[in-house]
């Protein structure tokens, strides 16, 4: 039988370790006049053969060209795909719940860039799929660059082994002052109402409590004090290690009226990580990423174990919406 899909080529595509980084697929000559429930149902009978394959080998994928249109539709497609829904509980983006299981992504102002990072890294509970899905594309900039997680660790490895030993030892530790209401117009403004899913400070405690975290209350929010927790970690289904943090992200974006970045973001052992290394990971990253622009009804899907993402500076409108997975 025929495959819905059909492999593509954009220009933006990096080849690593010779396999092509994103994957992309967009409709095969026949069922292409389809509608949206032709989508699905093809989602649905070859996720397994051949869309998680994909994933897996290149750590994201994206689709276009499919008739998805709006919110209702995307979440749909998430739904296709079979994957648990996770809570976002202890993230730290601003974001609205859109439709089902569908949300807006970083609602961060268009002239702030969003540095690389794992998606809620910074908790022992983080997705490991995240769908990403452009309803309005934007007028110019706000790509959603990527880049693999292994490779990153790789290079780091190379150039700063000291410190890349020391990161695996001790770990990091977060730190994050939350107001109570959000801020929309920092990067990092959810507050812990949102951040805990409720208004009762004694609820608050217990949720941040089994995410490991610890909060000082002061008179306007909380300081919340995520770990040690681990900076790299090991991909078990792929066999290697990864670089799975929001270093990067923390000292350098997490700045705001209450927030301090040099300050969010420390060694377990509390001792500060030095700016010239963190300036040469940024680097890096840069350097690896895969930055398409986006398309209205681009679905992009990240493995979290193996990518990192970010966003760039955008003039509007851009209406990128969201999607966490367990």
């Amino acid at each position: 039988m025929a495959s819905f899909f059909q492999d593509a080529h954009v220009p933006q595509q990096r080849v690593v370790e010779g396999v092509a980084f994103p994957a992309v697929l967009v409709p095969s000559g026949t069922p292409a006049s389809g509608g949206v429930d032709d989508f699905l149902e093809a989602v649905r009978s070859e996720r397994a053969s051949r869309l998680e394959p994909l994933l897996r080998a290149a750590g994201a994928l994206l689709l276009r060209g499919f008739p998805a249109r709006t919110a209702a539709d995307f979440d749909r497609a998430v739904e296709a795909f079979g994957y648990e829904e996770l809570p976002y509980v202890g993230g730290a983006a601003p974001r609205t719940n859109v439709v089902g299981r569908v949300f807006t992504a970083n609602e961060s102002p268009p002239d702030q860039k969003i540095p690389f990072h794992h998606e809620m890294a910074q908790v022992p509970t983080f997705p490991s799929k995240l769908f990403f899905f452009c309803e309005v594309e934007p007028k110019s900039g706000g790509e959603t660059p990527i880049v693999l997680s292994h490779y990153v660790y790789k290079r780091m490895k190379e150039k700063f082994p000291e410190f890349v030993e020391k990161l695996e030892k001790d770990g990091l530790i977060y730190t994050r002052i939350l107001g109570e209401g959000d801020n929309p117009s920092s990067p990092i403004g959810r507050g812990w109402q949102s951040t805990f899913l409720t208004k009762d400070k004694s609820m608050a405690k217990e949720r941040a409590t089994k995410l490991g975290m610890k909060l000082e209350w002061t008179d306007d929010g909380v300081k919340t004090i995520m770990g040690p927790i681990p900076a790299v970690k090991w991909d078990e289904s792929r066999g290697r290690k990864i670089w799975f943090n929001s270093m990067v992200a923390a000292y350098t974006g997490w700045k705001d009226a209450r927030n301090d970045p040099v300050k969010a973001v420390t060694f377990g052992d509390g001792s500060p990580l030095p700016a010239d290394v963190i300036a040469e990971c940024g680097k890096i990253l840069e350097e690896e990423c895969v930055a398409i622009p986006w398309q209205q009804g681009d679905i992009l899907l990240i493995d979290n174990w193996a990518v990192l993402h970010s966003r760039r500076s955008f003039e509007p409108p851009r209406r990128i919406l969201a999607s966490l997975c367990k």
